[in-house]
């Protein structure tokens, strides 16, 4: 009998065939060649049930049938492919042997496990475990097949995993939504992040700018002008900086203090995923989504790079000689400049900024691999571009500085002056010249809110000499703002989901969320999508904003008093405890029995919770799946994918919402369009979004709501056309704002940022009662 390899999806399949089994048949959903049948699952073949598949009641959701705490859980077949997993089956009986081909990790191996319990396989099964899908590596993976019994650990943490999340997310889910009448998705990482999101946007509703008097003086020494910054206590009078920019200027100074220093800066990481997703979401504007779907492409259709959902920046001394002979591939080709000008031997064993085994987990690095890439989109090949560049860098030298920095003291006042002087480019050789730029702006923190930038030389070399004078040629004050912080991205994001366990103080929870952070590097991007689908979170621009239901939802779990749900401590104890499942060092059974505890929990609290009231989630959550509250909630839900459950991106209890609608004919229409849709599918419910004032149109009777992209009139449809947007010259427009700019017919004075760095202070005027038409009027400082 022949061997099965069950790879995990269709053009992996085929790529192994071509290695081991080239003469082999092809078939529509397999290979066949005289040793091997090669087939694949595409993706999760299976899933973990609904919960009606173990009670009838639960098709209704209703908090008194909660918690649901399965004694075995079922799983079913994914009924779009259901007929790949019969016919596995088939192959099944016509093999002696599997061998595991699914992705080399945790959700690979679960998605294996699943099929072999459903397909009840007795085969001895052996693992093939390889990070690149390059001949070689398929070869040399064949070569040295490893035991199914070694990932059994690895097999067991990802059912933990998944059935964790599906007792946290199904009840957490239900009790929420039951008990507030709202459609309400919590997940054990998506709750958490949006946690982040919410928190950031209290911070910067909170944050009260100050201005501030900045003054720059310019010296000249034998030939040589510079810049500096007076230093000293903040100035708040104009009239105090113009009266010490008018002092300084045409006086001698002297040098009080002058150093300089070699500096040198190396190349950065390799890339593991996420570090990939931050730089692809800053330079081209990527989601997370998108730079892992090409990131996959390029891994598993044009197989020039390794695999990419890996969570190190790393290789092992494995790794070494292949990354000599990739850097040989690159001297033929658009790359050749470059690799020519590389030195091979900076890539080592004992280069630890590359080589270390010790951060390499289930896999090294993104890497470019040995094979040429054919077509390539243009999306694709700037993601290859980041990855290649990346690669050849580690092959030069670091970067080299001369780092001056001159405190100049003229009429009693200091100024501080700090240049960066380019001796050597080094790596930054491989950068574009916009790239190279970018990396050389190091910014010092002046203190929390201002940063001072070093002037970089890179066409002349600095010197002074501290012994003689110098003379102020010319000075200037300006006005500067402290800034809020800023929106997330989705690039700092994820920033932030790597790194949330720095907000825990406990040092060993700490240590278990280096590596995991927020979810995994597969799973990440997932979770922002998720947040998206179930309106939690809009986009406006790169910007990522909070929605009145996002920021409802995070207020409702934290007053029922089951803050671990919003905090990534929880995360860091799961993440740590299934580490230690997956080496041997703890078991599954005591784990999954603390979940349990921790389901009925939540269910206690949130029992006794005050409803929210009808107007709190200001879109239409309500009343779609039962008749009131307290009546069983009728599902709408599809069935939760096993993806979603098992990799903790958010698992939702099946609670699928959809995303507001903006087809209206006005531009109105479109703020409020949802809400009016809202009303005419669900008469009579109580999903009315909060009314924020009445129209100011003359003549309207309308109220204001908010809608996605701004505040509208509900009479839009007779013909108001008044409308006020969320953003206007850079300023969000906040419900406070909103409500000050008609009941009085302007804001505040506001603190506006010009091009050139300096601020003016003013106040945005409502212009046009009618329209909503804004301007802003400057006032005198």
């Amino acid at each position: 009998m022949k061997t099965l390899v069950i790879a995990e999806k269709p053009d992996m399949g085929r790529t192994i065939a071509a290695v081991i089994e080239p003469r082999a048949k092809n078939n529509r959903n397999y290979l066949e060649g005289e040793h091997y049948i090669i087939t694949w699952a595409i993706g999760h073949l299976l899933g973990l049930a609904e919960p009606d598949a173990y009670d009838s009641k639960y098709k209704r959701w209703n908090i008194g049938d909660l918690p649901i705490i399965p004694d075995q859980f079922k799983i079913v077949p994914n009924p779009r492919t259901k007929d790949q997993l019969k016919m596995i089956g088939e192959l099944a009986k016509r093999a002696s042997a599997i061998v595991n081909a699914c992705d080399a990790g945790r959700e690979g191996q679960y998605i294996f496990a699943l099929i072999q319990q459903q397909l009840k396989l007795r085969q001895p099964v052996k693992r093939l475990w390889i990070s690149d899908l390059t001949a070689e590596s398929i070869k040399r993976g064949f070569d040295g097949l490893k035991d199914a019994s070694e990932f059994e650990n690895l097999t067991q943490a990802a059912r933990a995993r998944s059935e964790a999340d599906w007792l946290i997310g199904m009840n957490a889910s239900r009790a929420f939504t039951t008990r507030h009448n709202a459609l309400l998705s919590v997940g054990r990482v998506q709750t958490p992040v949006l946690a982040l999101i919410y928190d950031r946007e209290i911070e910067i509703e909170a944050f009260q700018s100050q201005t501030f008097y900045e003054v720059a003086a310019w010296f000249r020494q034998e030939g040589v002008e510079y810049r500096g910054l007076r230093q000293g206590d903040k100035l708040t009078d104009p009239a105090v900086a113009e009266s010490i920019a008018t002092s300084v200027k045409g006086k001698s100074g002297q040098i009080t203090k002058y150093e300089a220093k070699q500096t040198k800066e190396y190349p950065y990481r390799l890339y593991d995923l996420t570090l990939l997703q931050r730089e692809a979401n800053a330079k081209y504007g990527y989601g997370a989504k998108k730079t892992l779907d090409i990131a996959q492409a390029l891994y598993e259709k044009h197989k020039v790079i390794s695999y990419p959902r890996t969570n190190s920046n790393y290789v092992t001394e494995q790794n070494i000689e292949g990354m000599h002979k990739t850097l040989n591939l690159l001297k033929n080709g658009s790359y050749s400049e470059l690799a020519l000008g590389a030195k091979p031997e900076l890539v080592h064993k004992n280069n630890k900024s590359v080589c270390n085994p010790s951060r390499v987990e289930d896999h090294h690095a993104i890497l470019p691999t040995l094979k040429r890439p054919g077509t390539l989109s243009k999306d694709e090949q700037n993601i290859y571009d980041l990855i290649v560049r990346r690669f050849l860098s580690h092959f030069y030298p670091p970067a080299e500085y001369k780092q001056h920095t001159v405190l100049t003291e003229v009429e009693k006042h200091q100024f501080k002056t700090s240049v960066k002087e380019l001796l050597s480019l080094g790596w930054k050789v491989v950068l574009g010249s916009a790239d190279q730029e970018q990396t050389s702006k190091k910014k010092t923190k002046k203190n929390s809110n201002e940063e001072e930038e070093a002037e970089e030389w890179t066409d002349k070399a600095f010197a002074v000499q501290p012994e003689l004078p110098v003379h102020c040629t010319k000075s200037e004050f300006k006005e500067k703002a402290t800034q809020p912080p800023k929106s997330y991205t989705e690039g700092t994001l994820l920033k932030a989901m790597e790194s949330a366990g720095k907000q825990i103080e406990n040092e060993e929870l700490r240590d278990a969320m280096k590596d995991s952070g927020l979810g995994t590097p597969a799973t990440r991007a997932a979770t922002i999508e998720r947040l998206k689908n179930v309106g939690y979170i809009t986009m406006q621009g790169k910007k990522m904003q909070l929605t009145l239901k996002g920021r409802t939802a995070i207020e409702l779990i934290r007053k029922a008093g089951v803050d671990l749900l919003t905090s990534p401590e929880m995360t860091g104890q799961w993440e740590r405890r299934l580490y230690q499942i997956s080496k041997g060092e703890a078991g599954q059974d005591k784990f999954m029995e603390n979940v349990k505890k921790f389901t009925m929990s939540i269910i206690d609290k949130v029992r006794v919770q005050a409803p929210a009231p009808a107007d709190a989630f200001g879109e239409d959550t309500r009343g779609a799946r039962g008749k009131g509250k307290g009546a069983g909630a009728q599902r709408t839900s599809t069935r939760t994918s096993a993806k979603t459950s098992g990799t903790g991106a958010g698992t939702s209890a099946g609670a699928k919402t959809t995303r507001q609608t903006t087809g209206a004919s006005s531009k109105t229409g479109s703020v409020v369009n949802s809400t009016a849709q809202t009303r005419s599918s669900a008469p009579g419910q109580p999903g009315v979004r909060e009314t924020l004032a009445s129209c100011p149109s003359p003549g309207c009777t309308g109220q204001i709501i908010e809608g996605k992209k701004g505040f509208g009139c509900t009479r839009f449809k007779e013909g108001c056309g008044f409308v006020i947007w969320k953003e206007y010259v850079g300023k969000k427009i906040t419900s406070t704002m909103l409500k000050a700019l008609i009941e009085k017919g302007s804001t505040q004075v506001l603190a506006f940022k010009r091009k050139d760095g300096s601020t003016v202070k003013a106040r945005i005027i409502l212009q046009d009662k009618a329209t909503g038409k804004l301007s802003a009027e400057k006032q005198d400082a």
